[in-house]
């Protein structure tokens, strides 16, 4: 499975942004308590999911900086 792609996360709008994040968060929660409890889990699931959140991180901090479209610019 290759890594995801950030187009991928810039393509979402902001509420599925929102949900992603939190099932991503949900997700390595998962991980972490399957490896506690000697489950055995993948190791490259963790780099994933990472990588995954900070993808998603990464969109949203964007979308709050990113001047809006819509406000008047001064001159």
């Amino acid at each position: 499975m290759a890594l995801p792609k950030i187009a991928d996360a810039r393509g979402l709008s902001d509420e599925d942004l929102g949900a992603e994040i939190a099932t991503v968060k949900r997700e390595l929660f998962e991980l972490r308590f399957q490896q506690a409890t000697g489950r055995p889990v993948k190791p490259h699931e963790f780099k994933h999911a990472r990588h995954r959140l900070a993808q998603l991180l990464t969109v949203e901090g964007e979308r709050l900086t990113a001047p809006d479209a819509d406000s008047p610019t001064e001159e």
